[in-house]
């Protein structure tokens, strides 16, 4: 297997990185949007990201990697194996990285049912697509904006609902859809429709690194990784393990995160005072807010926190003109 380059030895990119943070904390946030210029980093970060993340407990012998201790989330091939009364093992699989082709088809992404089988030998066979694949791991789209709008709509609605059901002639299949979904794209090859900018939780516009020492290290970590990507990659195992180590424990600890009212006001207030369209951007922010909080060890949320979710939830929701840039710093929304 190919070795990746490491997630800790990304040379800036701060707002890139907390975001794919968060999503990996939480993947129930919904998703990242990457834009920005050619080489910057976006695929680097993204594969990076999927070899960072722990480890994760499934059903041995089940192709949607459904979680053994979320009975209610299981695919209708484990359902039915548990109700015949056979027993199930569990195993531990390394988190997917799966990598969505710009030409999907949306059978292709959700799957099928061969219904001829069904009508002649009387059973049901799902064929499983990119959904099933992706189940508990990472979802990568590279150039999220030349890709279908109705494939980009079955992906975002399944990243919601964390679930994949396929009805065909009075038939169905479903199985759980639970990935973290990462988008990457340059502007310039054109834009998202603003309905499906919005259904992406989180959005960074990222940009060539000016500073010459920042330039000059890219230079010498990639030269460096490509001389000897394994000696490379183990320069980096400790901090590759203590951000591991840490993504893991703040999983643990993100739904025992509390807010308080006043919290619930403040981010009201923030999103009401910019006129953000809808209330999609005011539960992102929360759920980001506790991911961050959970993500340094604690158990209650600040206005940092929230201030921080913000900077990564409101830029593309934000009303533009035309030929106008939404840049929105941490200062202003503190």
């Amino acid at each position: 297997m190919a070795v990746v380059y490491p997630f800790a030895a990304i040379v800036g990119q701060e707002r890139m990185r907390r975001a794919l943070i968060l999503n990996a904390v939480n993947p129930r946030i919904g998703g990242v949007l990457i834009r920005g210029e050619r080489g910057t980093a976006k695929s680097t970060a993204a594969r990076a990201l999927a070899a960072l993340l722990p480890e994760v407990r499934v059903m041995a012998d089940c192709r949607f990697s459904c979680d053994p201790d979320a009975p209610t989330t299981w695919c209708t091939e484990c359902k039915e194996r548990v109700a015949r009364g056979e027993k199930v093992s569990v195993e531990m699989r390394r988190t997917a990285f799966v990598d969505l082709p710009v030409s999907a088809t949306e059978d292709r992404v959700v799957g099928t049912l061969d219904i001829e089988r069904a009508i002649k030998e009387g059973e049901r066979h799902f064929e499983p697509g990119v959904l099933a694949a992706a189940n508990r791991g990472l979802l990568y789209i590279d150039e999220v904006n030349l890709l279908d709008d109705h494939v980009v709509d079955l992906l975002l609605d399944s990243a919601a609902m964390g679930m994949n059901i396929v009805e065909r002639e009075g038939i169905s299949f479903s199985h759980p859809a639970r990935f973290i979904l990462v988008g990457t794209m340059n502007p310039e090859e054109g834009d998202l429709r603003p309905q499906l900018l919005d259904r992406f939780a989180l959005s960074v516009e990222i940009r060539g690194l000016q500073d010459p020492a920042d330039r000059v290290a890219i230079m010498e970590r990639n030269l460096a990784f490509e001389a000897d990507p394994e000696g490379f990659r183990e320069q980096w195992m400790d901090e590759e393990n203590e951000l591991s180590r840490r993504i893991e424990q703040a999983r643990q600890l993100v739904d025992s995160v509390e807010y308080t009212r006043r919290d619930l006001y403040a981010i009201a207030a923030l999103t009401s005072s910019l006129h953000v369209d809808g209330h999609r951007a005011d539960l992102v922010i929360l759920k980001a807010a506790r991911a961050h909080a959970a993500y340094q060890g604690r158990t209650s949320i600040t206005d940092r926190d929230i201030a921080l979710a913000a900077e990564l939830a409101l830029p593309h929701r934000l009303r533009r003109g035309p030929f106008q840039q939404v840049e929105i710093t941490l200062d202003d929304l503190q």
